[in-house]
């Protein structure tokens, strides 16, 4: 029970990647805050989670008001904040020549900036313990495809983001560390049109389970990580080694 007392929020928690790690989280003790786009959802989520208490939040991660209300409604349910997961994403697909300067905001507002305001968050609210952020990125951070350039974008971001709060937590007992799913057993890599046209090819082989990074999520943000901080973890079954 490596989380027990612990608190922590994960967003996009709801379905997916999201909800295994909640899952995963709420199997070792933790009490859980999932931050979801729709409250129902995110409540729906919370209720069917065991262990030592879950609530869903509806929070848009892109609107910075809506993340300090997330954080907020955590410390009134739980009185502390130890691990934020970043998970929640939004991945669109156009051509270079096609995006639209709100096209690119869209993406960037909830990939890119919705973990710099959580970050913040964490920042003034984990209390002199210290505690984890753990940001979900991309193999498509490193190395990408057509049609994707703002989730690339973010995506790169994201691992600087990763970087930055690690020099600046180290004082405050922060670490910070990303995760670089490949192909993920999700709708958001069968639905991907690069995929369904045959444009981007991915071996059955090649594709992991929600609970695979779940697994790598849990470990970053727990004490065996304890002396891990700015660091990129791929948990993509060695796709990036032969991209």
């Amino acid at each position: 029970m490596r989380f027990a007392g612990k608190v922590v929020i994960v967003t996009g928690g709801a379905s997916g990647i999201g909800a295994a790690i909640a899952g995963r989280f709420a199997q070792e003790g933790a009490r859980l805050v999932i931050a979801g786009l729709h409250a129902d959802a995110a409540e729906a989520a919370a209720a069917a989670l065991p262990g030592a208490g879950a609530i869903g939040v509806g929070c848009d991660v892109g609107d910075e008001v809506q993340v300090e209300a997330c954080v907020a409604a955590t410390i009134r349910a739980f009185g502390r904040l130890d691990v934020i997961v970043n998970n929640a994403g939004l991945m669109t697909f156009k051509t270079l020549a096609e995006w639209t300067g709100e096209d690119w905001l869209q993406v960037l507002r909830v990939d890119l900036l919705g973990a710099a305001f959580f970050t913040k968050q964490a920042f003034l609210h984990m209390g002199e313990g210290g505690g984890a952020i753990v940001n979900i990125a991309s193999v498509h951070a490193i190395a990408t495809s057509a049609n994707a350039a703002p989730y690339a974008a973010a995506k790169a971001g994201l691992l600087s983001l990763t970087r930055t709060t690690s020099i600046e937590g180290r004082d405050r007992k922060i670490r910070a560390n990303a995760v670089l799913p490949g192909a993920i057993d999700t709708p958001m890599l069968w639905d991907n049109p690069n995929v369904k046209s045959g444009a981007e090819t991915v071996d059955r082989r090649d594709v992991g389970t929600p609970a695979q990074i779940a697994s790598a999520v849990a470990f970053l943000a727990s004490e065996d990580a304890g002396f891990i901080t700015g660091t990129t973890l791929a948990v993509d079954g060695g796709r990036l080694a032969k991209l």
